[in-house]
């Protein structure tokens, strides 16, 4: 933490109920909805941080002995972004691994790993790690032989783009224990081994490292100053040293556990909000609970079948936790004063979620919600249960919509019925899945097409100022008492009068001149 004083700076008005406005303008759909009065200074002001938390903000404030000042140039301010939910590590891995995501089917994947080994004939040793597949409208599914006939020496592990599945080939599946068979790992098999890549796989710590320091820099960059960290790997044992010895301290982490470490955080008495270390940038986040799988594995559990169910074992898909154990779970966090972060993407899986939640008391997120009834949709905000959300999947996942669930993509990312119940949203990226990016999930929540393509269910978008105050983690107005975590953007957000497409690109488009976070800079 750092005393700064960040001088002349314009504040965007932003309402912590999830309705925001810039002071006087219009969103970027050109609506005011939800606009709360104004409260704003509509002058440009000083912004004192100290102790790490906003302590005085006003104009032409005298600088302080030891201050670090930071010119902000009449720039917009506003609070600290966050994203609600990624894998850090995953993500951080993504910069060091072979990108397959352009392969449109398992003849183009395998060319794609044929030139990686090509190009690299002295890499004995070393694994072959890619990411980025969509096999679900694939004519044909990936097996081990295709991969085997690349290379039958170098272990290769391709990652799914939803990481719920890999493809393997036969020394990957040796090394890391899993027994022979053609088909891809998926769910709780592939969840099993995730964790234990980096030791069992030559090459992969050393990548793995790397990365962590250029994700977070490019998060900052991006005016991220907060994540719910939800990797496999003990992040409560981990993060601590992350940030103290290895420098990777420009992000607050709130850092998940899973059923199999839950053990551990219980006997070391942690509760959500509890500090990690000495930092005070780390604290305990939820349980996470993944009690179904995902769409372009298939494998999201429905109340009705997939509309390719004929080639597939689950025509319903996949439920990784059954009810009996989901409601104990959730009773064990519940009696320990942990929050869940409870993974459902179908709509039975959803159904579910909010059985466990409403027959424990328990208190967190339905992470995904991707596909809802609509009387679930009320009945999550009647719970009080928050939904964390990632729009930029509904740009990737339409066209595998359409092919698995033509008859339900009406009730597919929900945004607006979620809020129009009274839902509280929190937008996120599920990093790797698509990039740690916030501009790009409020992008998506307010424009529902990456193309030319009419907006998939447009009546489910957000307004600009609704996705930038989903992005907040609750924080309003930068005001006294709130954290010191500021970012100084180069364009007003809500300058876009045009429609909804305009409004999204402004948005991809945002650069940010700077990020404090703790009145610390670490960006700009």
């Amino acid at each position: 933490m750092s005393d700064c004083l960040v001088r002349e700076v314009r504040l965007v008005e932003i309402d912590a109920t999830n309705h925001a406005h810039p002071t006087g303008e219009a969103d970027g759909r050109g609506d005011r909805a939800g606009s709360p009065p104004g409260s704003a200074p509509t002058e440009p002001v000083d912004v004192r941080i100290t102790g790490g938390v906003i302590t005085e903000i006003g104009s032409r404030l005298t600088r302080r002995h030891g201050e670090t000042v930071h010119e902000g140039g009449g720039r917009l301010a506003i609070p600290g972004l966050w994203d609600s939910h990624v894998h850090l590590g995953q993500w951080s891995a993504t910069s060091t691994r072979l990108d397959i995501s352009a392969a449109h089917d398992v003849a183009h994947a395998t060319r794609i790993v044929a030139d990686e080994v090509a190009a690299l004939p002295g890499r004995a040793g070393d694994t072959i790690c890619g990411f980025g597949y969509r096999a679900a409208t694939w004519s044909e599914q990936p097996t081990v032989a295709a991969l085997d006939a690349v290379t039958d020496s170098l272990p290769v592990v391709l990652i799914s783009a939803d990481c719920h599945s890999a493809w393997l080939n036969t020394p990957a599946l040796d090394l890391l224990g899993l027994p022979h068979r053609q088909e891809h790992v998926y769910e709780q098999e592939w969840f099993d081994v995730f964790p234990v890549l980096e030791d069992r796989l030559p090459g992969l710590r050393e990548r793995a490292l790397a990365g962590y320091r250029t994700a977070v820099a490019g998060a900052a960059a991006r005016g991220v100053t907060g994540v719910v960290d939800l990797e496999f790997a003990r992040g409560v044992d981990l993060w601590p040293d992350r940030v103290a010895v290895q420098g990777v301290d420009a992000l607050r982490v709130r850092i998940g556990t899973y059923p199999d470490g839950l053990d551990d955080v219980l006997h070391a008495g942690l509760r959500t909000g509890d500090h990690v270390g000495d930092s005070g940038l780390l604290t305990m986040g939820p349980l996470k609970i993944i009690s179904d799988g995902s769409l372009n594995t298939r494998t999201a559990y429905c109340c009705e079948p997939y509309a390719d169910a004929n080639d597939l074992d689950h025509a319903y898909g996949v439920q990784n936790v059954h009810p009996e154990e989901l409601a104990s779970l959730l009773g064990v966090a519940h009696d320990h004063g942990l929050e869940v972060a409870l993974h459902a993407i179908g709509d039975a899986a959803a159904r579910d979620a909010l059985d466990a939640f409403e027959a424990t008391g328990a208190r967190g997120t339905i992470e995904h919600a991707q596909l809802m009834r609509r009387e679930d949709v009320v009945r999550l905000a009647r719970l009080g249960i928050a939904a964390s959300v990632q729009p930029a999947h509904l740009w990737d996942d339409r066209d595998v919509a359409d092919h698995c669930w033509p008859d339900r993509t009406d009730r597919c990312f929900p945004f607006r019925s979620l809020r129009n119940a009274g839902a509280t949203l929190r937008l996120g990226s599920d990093a790797p899945v698509s990039p740690l990016d916030p501009w790009l999930a409020m992008a998506a929540a307010v424009h529902r097409s990456a193309d030319d393509r009419e907006p998939w269910s447009p009546a489910e978008s957000l307004t600009v100022a609704e996705a930038l105050a989903c992005s907040l983690d609750g924080q309003g107005t930068l005001a006294p008492g709130a954290p010191g975590d500021v970012v100084l953007l180069e364009a007003d957000p809500y300058a876009a009068s045009g429609n909804a497409a305009e409004a999204a690109h402004s948005l991809l488009e945002m650069r940010v001149a700077a990020t404090i976070l703790a009145g610390r800079l670490t960006h700009g």
